[in-house]
């Protein structure tokens, strides 16, 4: 492999940025391709599918055979609340691939006893994402109720471009939060992105019906991210 696209797609993945490797069989020359790219016909069909799938193929575009290996970055959750819905939540995400992270300054809550074997963060949503920001692979899950844990790292969500914000509370509360995102520099298209309530609508009551509510608009939104884009470049 030509070492300047070896170092390119490590940058990409160092970066925590998608990025599919095409590497045309014939003749074996390579290119990056970025999830911001535009790419045309057949190739930016196949590779917009990749993106969203993560699964690598062979492709006849063109008379020619191109090998598409994808490089998504390890999709993670992050919580913001050590609550019953976290409790149930984290291990099922984590069957379903996910890396999970719970975040809580409230020390009483976010304890290793009440969430095993995740990695845990007692400490105030600013802190945590100072050292590990979020990005585009990354899911927020606000469930606090707490607007001085809640609003910084749904804020953060979308300026990051989250493929998921989702928020905990009731069309009221939601109302509410929407006047304090605004007035603290969000767009109305920044917040139009969030899912509030939280979770696909299953009549949800429990805290683990909740936590699967969740997870599964998480796994939509994964798995149909670039739809919109994908609609437009077919229209163009």
């Amino acid at each position: 492999m030509d070492p300047t696209v070896l170092n390119t797609l490590n940058a990409e993945r160092r970066a925590r940025r998608a990025a599919i490797l095409v590497t045309d069989l014939g003749d074996g020359s390579s290119r990056i391709v970025r999830e911001s790219d535009t790419v045309a016909g057949g190739l930016g069909e196949a590779t917009r599918q990749a993106f969203r799938t993560g699964r690598s193929q062979a492709i006849e575009v063109d008379g020619r055979t191109l090998f598409l290996n994808a490089h998504l970055p390890p999709p993670r959750i992050v919580v913001i609340g050590a609550v019953h819905i976290s409790q149930a939540l984290a291990p099922m995400a984590r069957l379903a691939g996910f890396d999970v992270e719970i975040v809580d300054p409230r020390t009483a809550f976010a304890t290793p006893e009440r969430f095993p074997e995740v990695e845990l963060h007692a400490e105030w949503p600013q802190d945590v994402l100072g050292r590990k920001p979020l990005d585009a692979f990354t899911a927020l899950a606000a469930v606090t109720h707490d607007p001085k844990i809640d609003d910084f790292p749904l804020l953060s969500a979308l300026e990051a471009g989250c493929f998921y914000v989702g928020a905990l509370g009731s069309r009221k509360t939601h109302a509410k939060r929407v006047e304090r995102l605004l007035s603290q520099g969000a767009t109305q298209a920044q917040i139009d992105r969030i899912h509030a309530p939280i979770g696909l609508d299953i009549a949800a009551s429990s805290p683990a019906e909740i936590a699967v509510a969740v997870l599964a608009q998480i796994v939509q939104a994964l798995r149909t991210r670039g739809t919109e884009r994908a609609e437009a470049a077919a229209t163009e």
